[in-house]
């Protein structure tokens, strides 16, 4: 059935989330179908994902992510920035992947320590939906959350 709100702008949106692993430096796909109602929407959303892995564009970004992995020539971990280090009395030091420990942080899961370009936080290693909040470094070299 077609109406004449179907010829306007779709006001139904899914976006999708698609993550290739549980690391924060995994793959990730974000398709979006939009809908003139909610079945529509739905409907379309099923059909994209249907074609993404039907058309291999899953395994496609996949291997892409691998082979510019492979081609990174700057230092450090091309994964996720520099190797997790810990900071002692204002000295920072490599741990082989141990977080720094932070004053007051009450987080039971442990943590893990993770470096961008331009940011470094720590992140609760619980459970996806039990994860305690982020602790963000600071220009002190501190850990607080936002």
């Amino acid at each position: 059935m077609t109406s004449a709100a179907s010829n306007g702008p779709a006001p139904f949106e899914i976006g999708f989330t698609l993550k290739a692993g549980n690391g924060f430096d995994a793959e990730w796909l974000t398709p979006r179908v939009s809908g003139h109602d909610a079945t529509e929407t739905a409907r379309r959303g099923a059909e994209l994902l249907t074609a993404l892995k039907a058309e291999g564009l899953i395994d496609l970004t996949s291997k892409a992510a691998d082979y510019t992995r492979s081609q990174y020539k700057g230092g450090g971990n091309p994964g996720g920035g520099s190797a997790p280090k810990r900071f002692n009395g204002g000295r920072v030091e490599n741990t082989g992947g141990a977080a720094p420990k932070t004053v007051g942080d009450d987080c039971p899961h442990g943590r893990s320590l993770v470096s961008k370009a331009n940011w470094t936080a720590l992140f609760c290693d619980g459970p996806d939906g039990d994860k305690c909040e982020p602790l963000w470094k600071q220009k002190d070299g501190s850990f607080k959350a936002k």
